[in-house]
C-alpha cells in the first residue's frame, strides 16, 4: 500500500534524576557528596533511507517515544543515557511542526538525519554540585509531525486519464502497471527504472520514471486524484506530457495540452518552467493524424508521435529523455562521432 501523508507524536526522553549520597569513612571529619549525575534522555531521530518507498509504518504507529535516562546512585555514578528512537522515511520525505506548520527538515538525501525531538538533560548529582541540592532533571520534547512523501525521480509523466501514461512505462521500464480502457486504473504513483544500453556511460545507463495519476481539470482545487500526486511532480527533473491524440475518451487533444498546461501552473510556478517533453499517443488510430498536424498548427511545441502499445517512437523519447536529463553526455557523444 502506497502511503504518502501521516501524522505522527514523538516524545524524546526524560534526563534521569541526579543522586544526593555522600561518603564518610573512619578518618573523615566531615561527609563528602558523592551522587551522581541522572543519564540524558534519549532523542527522536528521523533518517532517510532510500530502500523505503512509503510512510506506511508511520500511519499505522502514530506514537514514538524514546527511553528516558537512567537515574544515578551513590560513589557518582552516572545514571545510564536513554536510548534514541529512530524513525526511517522514504528519501523525499518532507518533516512540519503541526502546531505551527513550519518546516522541520527536507530529506532529500540517502541516510541524511534530523532530530525531531531533543531528549532531556539528567539531574545533577551533589558530587558536582557540592552540596545538599540536587538539580530536577528535565523533560524531553514532545511534537507533533505532519509527514509528507514526495517521490524523487527523474522523469514525470502526466496527463489526463486513460492518456496510455501507463503502457508507456511498462513498455520502456521494469515495472508492470495497471492497464485497462477505463480512468484511473493508477491510483498511486508508480516508479520504474529505464535501462541503458551495454555501451552507455554509467551516467546514461539508467534512470527513474514516475508514472502518476491522471489529472483531470481543475486538479489544482482537489477534483479528482490529481491535487494528492501533483507534489511528486515537483521532484522530478523532467516532465513528459503524455496527449492522447486519437481522442479515444471524446476530448479534443488540443485543449487537453492547454488544460494540462493551466493545472500544473495553477499548482506551482515550479513546475510551469521545468523541463518538458510533449508526447502524441496513441499514432496507431486513424483519428491522431489529423489531430497531430492540428497540434503542430496551433503550438510552436515539439511534440514527438509515438504509439506505446505498438511500441513506436518509444527510443526517440527515450534519447530525448537522456539528452535532457545529461547534456554534457550527448556532447561527448556527437564530439566522438565527428571525430571518427
Amino acid at each position: 500500500m502506497f502511503i504518502d501523508e501521516a501524522r505522527t507524536y514523538v516524545k524524546a526522553g526524560d534526563g534521569g534524576q541526579g543522586c544526593e549520597s555522600y561518603y564518610r569513612d573512619r578518618y573523615m571529619r566531615y561527609p563528602r557528596p558523592d551522587g551522581g549525575n541522572g543519564g540524558r534522555g534519549g532523542n527522536v531521530v528521523v533518517i532517510a533511507d532510500r530502500g523505503i518507498q512509503t510512510l506506511l509504518d508511520l500511519k499505522y504507529k502514530q506514537h514514538y517515544r524514546a527511553l528516558n535516562g537512567g537515574h544515578a546512585s551513590s560513589k557518582g555514578k552516572s545514571g545510564k543515557e536513554g536510548k534514541d528512537c529512530v524513525i526511517r522515511v522514504p528519501v523525499g520525505t518532507i518533516l512540519r511542526d503541526h502546531a505551527t506548520g513550519l518546516l522541520i527538515c527536507d530529506l532529500a538525501v540517502d541516510q541524511q538525519s534530523v532530530i525531531v525531538a531533543k531528549g532531556a538533560p539528567g539531574g545533577l548529582g551533589n558530587a558536582v554540585r557540592r552540596r545538599k541540592i540536587v538539580t530536577s532533571p528535565g523533560i524531553g520534547e514532545g511534537r507533533v509531525l505532519d509527514v509528507e512523501l514526495k517521490l524523487i525521480a527523474d522523469v514525470g509523466i502526466v496527463g489526463f486519464p486513460n492518456a496510455g501514461k501507463s503502457t508507456f512505462v511498462t513498455a520502456v521500464s521494469n515495472v508492470k502497471s495497471k492497464i485497462a480502457s477505463y480512468p484511473f486504473t493508477t491510483k498511486q504513483p508508480i516508479l520504474g527504472i529505464v535501462c541503458g544500453e551495454e555501451s552507455d556511460t554509467e551516467r546514461q545507463k539508467n534512470f527513474i520514471i514516475a508514472d502518476l495519476p491522471g489529472i483531470i481539470e481543475g486538479a489544482h482545487q482537489g477534483k479528482g486524484l490529481g491535487d494528492r500526486f501533483l507534489r511528486h511532480a515537483e521532484r522530478t527533473k523532467i516532465l513528459l506530457h503524455m496527449i492522447d491524440m486519437a481522442a479515444t475518451d471524446g476530448r479534443n487533444p488540443l485543449d487537453d495540452y492547454a488544460k494540462l498546461e493551466h493545472e500544473l501552473k495553477q499548482y506551482s510556478e515550479q513546475l510551469a518552467f521545468k523541463h518538458k517533453i510533449v508526447v502524441a499517443n496513441k499514432m496507431d488510430l486513424p483519428e491522431a493524424s489529423g489531430y497531430l498536424k492540428r497540434f503542430k498548427r496551433k503550438y510552436t511545441q515539439d511534440i514527438i508521435p509515438i504509439s506505446s502499445i505498438q511500441r513506436e517512437g518509444l527510443d526517440r523519447v527515450i534519447k530525448v529523455i537522456r539528452q535532457k536529463l545529461c547534456p554534457e553526455c550527448s556532447l561527448d557523444q556527437s564530439s566522438a562521432s565527428s571525430s571518427k
